[in-house]
């Protein structure tokens, strides 16, 4: 019976972030602009890097790397919710949910696997400057980069497939405005307790581990940086952490909110947060590194000069 209702259901509903048909064209407007601003922004943090040979080092490396995986991660959910506002549909194709649901987690996770990445460059910059360039070399860059996709990619799978396995009920509403696996666990009309376990597991490697990287990283900064006798010394290390920390808190606040808030609950409040995580988070992130960063900031107005001379 369980595998004739997995059989027969082809699509799922969106819930969206609102039925009001007076609201649709200003929702469609605004993410649309957001969409299209977080396109440029790292896009051009991409080119930027990409054209200038001062910034071809190890930060901007993974900057880089950042700005490719936030183009991807919004364009996982965007598009879709574009596409359903224009044609006043809330259905998404079974196969369409899980897929989105796949690509979601991969960069969601590369994003918190990157932003670790980055404050472990930061420790080696500050506290073994003179060796910096030594172990921060592109071997290890790249290495480190590649196991973050191999850890991503099968946790990903996993949940994919463990998803595949429940069944669901024919009309199916996804309370969001795309699929999200914690979502989907709540519609389905089998058990998930396998799932949930997975699910815990899979927070522990995508969520903790991160963030108490990066948390012992900048402990170690931190007591490097004490050990400083000169003040400027001590101001002019932590600056190169600033853009980084601001990623940081507006990354791990905004999806920390969302998942320990006690709304969290409710539809519109988890909406409106998840709008945050993956739509905002992802547009600001250019603007800080370009707005606190010199050497973006030049590496940018050098690629608009190019430009300006070749137009």
């Amino acid at each position: 019976m369980e595998a004739g209702n997995h059989t027969r259901v082809s699509e799922f509903f969106l819930q969206g972030l609102s039925d009001d048909p007076e609201l649709q064209p200003l929702l469609f407007g605004l993410f649309l602009f957001m969409y299209l601003v977080t396109m440029l922004g790292n896009l051009l943090i991409i080119l930027a890097i990409l054209s200038d040979s001062h910034l071809h080092t190890p930060m901007y490396f993974f900057l880089s790397n950042l700005s490719s995986v936030d183009i991807c991660f919004i364009s996982t959910t965007v598009p879709k919710m574009l596409v359903n506002i224009q044609t006043h549909s809330k259905d998404i194709s079974y196969t369409g949910c899980l897929i989105q649901v796949y690509f979601f987690m991969i960069f969601a996770g590369m994003d918190g696997f990157l932003l670790t990445v980055m404050a472990y460059d930061r420790f080696v910059a500050i506290c073994h400057p003179l060796r910096y360039t030594i172990i921060m070399n592109p071997r290890l860059c790249g290495l480190l980069v590649l196991m973050c996709w191999f850890i991503i990619f099968w946790v990903s799978l996993i949940h994919v497939l463990l998803v595949r396995q429940l069944t669901f009920c024919p009309g199916t509403e996804i309370p969001h405005f795309f699929c999200e696996v914690v979502q989907i666990l709540k519609v389905a009309c089998s058990d998930t307790l396998i799932n949930n376990i997975f699910l815990y597991v899979s927070t522990v490697i995508l969520g903790v581990f991160p963030l108490s990287g990066i948390f012992f990283s900048y402990s170690l900064i931190v007591s490097s940086l004490m050990k400083m006798s000169s003040a400027a010394g001590k101001y002019k290390a932590f600056s190169t952490c600033g853009s980084h920390l601001s990623v940081v808190s507006l990354y791990y606040g905004t999806s920390l909110g969302l998942y320990f808030s006690p709304s969290a609950t409710h539809s519109s409040q988890s909406s409106i947060g998840s709008v945050m995580y993956t739509v905002v988070t992802p547009m600001l992130n250019p603007f800080i590194y370009s707005l606190r960063n010199k050497d973006v900031k030049g590496a940018l107005a050098r690629l608009h000069s190019r430009g300006t001379l070749c137009m």
